[in-house]
């Protein structure tokens, strides 16, 4: 009932939100003065925002260690990581094939009536920060405390395997009060998490507000054939990721979708899926997936499985080549689908991490970055369609693996267990070879 009424709530500041932009956009005398009336939009989502990051690294590293030590042996962790990574990577190859289908079939960038850029442009994003060497140093941090304080989810994950792999080797009564305590500290953050929430409404005003104060209703409907074709192509990925998860989940994979509709509605006004990641886990645990396994399987997928913005991807780069009226042969397209498939494997925690991606692999194929510009700014639309299906991808990929590891409790067996008064299956079965 609590989760239909944030829901309703996130639905009208939507509404209110493109009303009153709308409203100050026409008001605005001047594009500057459009912008700064968007300014002051922009301190609610900002504050709503930062109170997000403000959990995301106490979350994210308290699941984890509480998980891994649940689990006790590296063997556990290695196959069920695996099992992950190989989900991950069919799912972002059926995303960028989707994107490199619909991107010919539609042709959204062909016969654009827009004045394309000079070739000289540029688009000022940081493409230097996307190569394989710093991508690969960068995931493994020198000092935990420095990424916890810059939310690097890929940094925190590696310390807390470590520390829960050796949390979990130590079978003294310290470890064990650490164990309990770690516990308790995600509870103690799910509340804080659920405080937060309350901000979500006023957070998605101003995101809305904000965007349509500067970029107007007009720009949706100059570039509405790129938006509207990549929104099939959005659509088509979410089937093809639902029909996935029903083939192992069935029937569940539906109660799944039911419950998940408040972070997927909150990732996709806030075009941020950090904003949807507390509620997202919250809501995974009511779907009766264990701990160990949504605090190991969530953030890796946050880090690799984008399918959203793996869909984006292609579909970029190819309305670039028709809007300059350049020619990819099959086996180019299919050449680039595999460079962005490594390509985007390093992009996260970087800026505008699917423009950058973009504006990196274009060059390899004689293709100017420039082109970028005309997208530019319809950008925020696009990132909130990326945004929901990277949302709903890793919300699928980790019931996935749950179900593959026996990780799902009945929905009688979640409600004991959260009551205390049924032991989870690790803690059962060290409990038999204790007796």
């Amino acid at each position: 009932m609590k989760m239909n009424r944030l829901t309703s709530l996130i639905m009208i500041a939507m509404a209110l939100g493109v009303i009153v932009g709308y409203a100050c956009n026409t008001l605005a005398g001047s594009p500057a003065e459009a912008k700064e009336i968007a300014s002051y939009f922009g301190i609610l989502t900002d504050i709503f925002l930062r109170m997000i990051k403000m959990i995301i690294a106490p979350l994210v590293f308290a699941t984890l260690v509480a998980g891994l030590a649940g689990m006790g042996d590296s063997k556990a962790v290695g196959r069920i990581g695996v099992k992950a990574l190989g989900w991950f990577v069919a799912a972002s190859l059926c995303s960028l094939a989707l994107g490199l289908v619909f991107a010919n079939l539609f042709q959204p960038g062909a016969h654009l009536d827009v004045p394309l850029p000079e070739v000289g442009s540029a688009v000022g994003l940081k493409t230097s920060a996307l190569n394989l060497k710093d991508f690969i140093t960068h995931v493994f941090p020198k000092n935990i405390f420095e990424a916890m304080a810059g939310n690097e989810i890929l940094q925190i994950l590696v310390f807390a395997v470590f520390f829960g792999l050796a949390l979990g080797q130590l079978h003294n009564r310290a470890a064990h009060s650490l164990v309990g305590t770690l516990e308790e500290v995600v509870h103690v953050m799910l509340k804080v998490t659920d405080f937060v929430m309350r901000f979500a409404p006023i957070g998605v005003f101003g995101a809305v507000a904000g965007i349509i104060t500067t970029q107007g209703l007009g720009m949706l409907a100059v570039f509405g054939k790129f938006l509207l074709s990549f929104y099939i192509a959005l659509a088509a990925l979410w089937l093809v990721l639902i029909a996935a998860g029903y083939c192992v989940l069935g029937k569940d994979v539906f109660r799944l979708l039911k419950l998940i509709r408040s972070p997927l509605l909150l990732g996709f006004s806030t075009a941020s899926s950090e904003s949807a990641y507390p509620k997202l886990m919250e809501q995974l645990e009511k779907f009766g997936i264990r701990d160990r396994i949504t605090g190991f399987v969530l953030p890796l997928g946050y880090s690799f499985n984008l399918d959203g913005s793996m869909i984006y991807c292609t579909f970029a780069a190819l309305f670039v080549a028709q809007a300059y009226g350049i020619e990819l042969t099959l086996t180019t397209q299919i050449t680039m689908l595999l460079i962005l498939m490594i390509s985007s494997k390093g992009i996260a925690g970087v800026p505008r991490a699917s423009l950058v991606v973009v504006a990196a692999v274009l060059p390899m194929f004689g293709l100017p970055e420039a082109g970028l510009l005309l997208i530019l700014g319809i950008d925020h639309f696009l990132d909130m369609g990326r945004t929901v299906t990277n949302v709903l991808g890793n919300a699928i990929a980790t019931a996935v693996v749950a179900k593959w590891e026996n990780g799902i409790a009945t929905v009688d067996d979640a409600v004991a267990e959260a009551e205390g008064a049924l032991p989870a299956p690790e803690d059962a079965l060290a409990l038999a070879k204790a007796a």
